[in-house]
């Protein structure tokens, strides 16, 4: 990670958590990628805690978007949980359906095991 981003990862019973803090745009955007596939199983869902966001740019919806599109490529269910600036970046480009953008953590949690 960068000193912009700092990423976690934690192995759930229903999904796989990963939470990041700080910024995610044009600086940190190849790292998310790298660390996410780092750890990244198919199969699980995936749940990316981005609700410690200082900053997200278009760099980081790229990398979000990209990380969906390999999700669904995979049938692996996707979820974003944000903040209120990242809800409304998501949502100023559309991309909150794409994203299946949460309002929180516990909600997204809660979905997965629905």
């Amino acid at each position: 990670m960068t000193v912009s981003l700092r990423g976690g990862f934690e192995q759930q019973a229903h999904c796989q958590l990963f939470r990041f803090t700080g910024q995610l745009d044009a600086y940190s955007d190849k790292q998310f990628g790298e660390f996410v596939a780092s750890h990244r199983a198919n199969g699980q869902p995936l749940v990316i805690d981005l609700s410690h966001i200082d900053f997200l740019d278009s760099s980081g919806l790229g990398a979000l978007v990209q990380l969906a599109k390999q999700c669904n490529a995979d049938r692996q269910k996707f979820l974003v949980v944000g903040n209120a600036r990242v809800v409304q970046t998501v949502k100023l480009v559309r991309l909150e359906e794409f994203l299946h953008l949460q309002p929180d953590l516990e909600t997204a949690l809660g979905n997965l095991a629905a």
